[in-house]
């Protein structure tokens, strides 16, 4: 065995508490660390801190002291090269295993005692055999821990004054080192993106995340949300080991397995719960965050002596109207592409000239050497390249038979940049009917508008008068064209028809520039390549096929600051969660809502409680599909939310007597109650009474959903 197979197989009997007081806080923050979990920490510390990517260790999944083999990888191995090296060392292991589970001591290889020498001398023919089915390969991360390292100190003290300011311990500061290694660019194949590996429905609960500005790619924007979500999960959890975990299965998947094992100790936690969605990744989460802040703190006993960046002196301001990035650009006497590296948010149409810097962004660049002040020469951009609103989008609806390359050469843009748009990862998967967004100029649309389309979908602040204005008809015709009897009863996301004229194609559409991919580099050390970081299995460069079976209704998949339970208990019942009625329930089971009504003796016209729990019929529908139907409504109803708002605060409001939390909810601080509960989810709104605490989550409509000049839908 080599030295660095031993460092995996000691026993560890230190018992170490990290007690982290919070700067400007009474209260001390403990990050626990049970001595019990020693084996499952001293393996990430190996990982991260030992074992190169150009290594692997062969070890057991659930015993992760118990390490078969360090193995050497060819240099410039390929992901299939490694996952056949990985499952040939998996059926060698397996074999040995199953020949020790025979119970047959006799005759054994020097090979075969070896591997029984790892385990305990107590250990049965069960566990053997059992341990032949889990059998893992995890690829080296200490290269990668290292650079990271180096590359932590260009935004460090900046994220401990975020965490600082939300109450979070500073020790979660090395939280990045186990999501991405520090690297802005990395992104996993399920979406996640960015230093801290945000999913695109969790990152938009905490900042911008759209097709204009992504802040999930910018390390500042996102660290700020990061600070907010684990502040977040932590005062629904009330534990950071709880709360940490949950950053990777989310705050409903830690309530359930409390309540499933009837503990909030962590360790009992990663060895008893059996959750349908509690894999490697979220069961190793918080062992490999302790792993990461140990090697982080003593970093010198790893990797010898190492210096982090030095934050680069960056300038912001506050950019004052909707401006184009070229303006700006000129403005500011920098070259366009300066402004992109310091500003990854900003997205592609950003830099196309498709949209404008939104008003009120924090503007990111380097310090100028003299000369005018920043806010001079912002304040000096010509009064016609400064704009009250945003570039209004365009829409075109899929027909059968077209492809994005023909839908792209029509609009005069390419193939990339609508998939960019629209997040569209395969260009083959498109349907007839989809909505497209179109990377469209300002000059475009007003030519559209002009009378070249079909239909228009209604935004919110939208009028009859204003859309009539815009189309070129009267409020008269547009009202007989689409049947409205009443010009105040329109609603956001109606399609009105309008009236067609007999030119097919807009009259000399603004010419669009190929779109330009944005990335960021740093400059004071060599850019990091380009990651993609399988998030969901804490294997960042490993063989997810040896991670466990599929696993039903991913918690990584779902909306990770969701506290709600979409599971089916083992009974086959499931809590009624906010926007569900029976009629959901009979859809997602396929099934007559009577049946439902029989099941629970529920009368006719009998609404479902939110929070009332509810039987199924799943002779249809199993539980793992119900969920997923019923996981994918919610996803797609927060989306469309979060598509028109984005939550900016909290507030707490005391009950007075008399008031109602559905009118406070609607009228006073105008959310969704499903969005209510999230932030109070133990709240029981048949038992609320007067002097009652209630957290309201205060919202800012996006710029995308104010009201504009018009959004076009169906350009043809």
């Amino acid at each position: 065995m080599t030295q660095i197979g031993r460092s995996f197989a000691r026993v560890f009997v230190l018992v170490a508490v990290l007690l982290l007081v919070l700067p400007g806080s009474a209260t001390a923050a403990e990050l626990l660390r049970p001595p019990g979990l020693e084996p499952e920490i001293g393996f990430w510390r190996a990982i991260f801190g030992e074992v190169t990517s150009s290594q692997a260790a062969i070890h057991d999944d659930r015993r992760l002291g118990i390490v078969y083999e360090i193995v050497d990888l060819p240099a410039g191995v390929s992901s299939a090269q490694r996952r056949r090296i990985a499952r040939d060392a998996r059926k060698h292991y397996r074999d040995i295993l199953l020949r020790l589970a025979s119970g047959q001591r006799d005759g054994l290889t020097s090979e075969q005692r070896r591997v029984l020498g790892l385990w305990p001398e107590t250990v049965s023919n069960a566990e053997l055999r059992r341990a032949a089915d889990r059998i893992r390969f995890q690829q080296g991360l200490a290269d990668r821990f290292r650079d990271g390292y180096r590359r932590s100190g260009q935004w460090r003290d900046y994220i401990r004054r975020q965490l600082d300011e939300q109450g979070v311990p500073a020790g979660l500061a090395a939280l990045p080192h186990v999501e991405s290694s520090f690297n802005p660019k990395a992104r996993s194949h399920v979406g996640a993106s960015g230093l801290w590996q945000f999913t695109r429905s969790t990152g938009r609960r905490f900042m911008q995340v759209d097709h204009v500005v992504d802040a999930r790619r910018d390390p500042y924007l996102s660290s700020e949300a990061a600070a907010r979500l684990l502040a977040y999960n932590y005062s629904i959890l009330k534990s950071w080991p709880l709360a940490i975990t949950a950053y990777n299965h989310g705050v409903a998947g830690m309530r359930r397995a409390v309540r499933t094992v009837g503990s909030e100790d962590i360790e009992t936690i990663i060895r008893e719960y059996r959750g349908p969605a509690f894999g490697f990744a979220s069961r190793n989460f918080y062992v490999a965050f302790l792993a990461a802040l140990e090697v982080e703190t003593d970093v010198e006993r790893y990797f010898g002596p190492l210096t982090r960046a030095t934050p680069r002196p960056e300038l912001v301001v506050s950019v004052p109207d909707y401006v184009p990035a070229a303006e700006l650009a000129q403005a500011l006497n920098l070259p366009i592409d300066t402004l992109k590296d310091y500003n990854p948010a900003l997205l592609a149409p950003i830099w196309s000239g498709t949209k404008h810097v939104p008003r009120a962004f924090k503007l990111r660049m380097p310090v100028p050497d003299s000369g005018l002040s920043v806010e001079r020469r912002v304040a000096a951009i010509p009064a016609q390249m400064r704009f009250d609103e945003q570039t209004p989008d365009l829409y075109h609806r899929i027909e059968r038979g077209e492809s994005l390359y023909v839908i792209a050469r029509r609009y005069r843009t390419s193939v990339r940049e609508l998939m960019a748009l629209n997040s569209i990862n395969n260009r083959h998967r498109i349907r007839a009917g989809q909505t497209l967004r179109l990377p469209v100029s300002d000059a475009y649309a007003q030519t559209a508008l002009a009378g070249n389309t079909e239909t228009y979908r209604v935004r919110s602040g939208d009028t009859i008068g204003g859309i009539a204005r815009r189309a070129g008809i009267s409020e008269r015709e547009l009202l007989a064209l689409n049947g409205i009897s009443d010009r105040n009863r329109i609603v956001a996301g109606q399609e009105l028809r309008l009236r067609v004229t007999e030119t097919a194609e807009p009259a000399s559409p603004a010419v669009l520039l190929e779109p330009v991919v944005v990335t960021a580099s740093l400059r004071e050390l060599p850019a990091p390549e380009t990651a993609t970081i399988d998030t969901a299995t804490i294997d960042l460069a490993g063989d997810t096929d040896a991670v466990a079976k599929t696993e039903p209704v991913a918690e990584s998949d779902q909306m990770l600051a969701d506290p709600s339970d979409y599971l089916v208990a083992a009974d086959g019942s499931i809590e009624v969660q906010a926007a569900e009625t029976l009629g959901h329930y009979a859809d997602w089971l396929e099934i007559k809502t009577q049946r439902l009504r029989d099941i629970n003796g529920y009368a006719f016209r009998r609404p479902v409680v939110v929070g009332q729990r509810l039987s199924l019929d799943l002779g249809r529908v199993d539980a793992q599909e119900f969920a997923a139907r019923r996981v994918a409504y919610h996803r797609k109803l927060q989306a469309s939310y979060f598509d028109r708002y984005s939550v900016v605060d909290t507030a707490v409001h005391r009950l007075r007597s008399g008031e109602s939390i559905w009118l406070l909810t609607t009228r006073t601080y105008r959310i969704p109650l499903w969005l209510l509960r999230q932030y109070n989810p133990d709240l029981d709104l048949d038992r609320v009474r007067p002097g009652d605490a209630l957290v309201f989550p205060q919202v800012e409509m996006a710029d995308a959903a104010k009201p504009k000049r018009g959004v076009l839908a169906d350009a043809s």
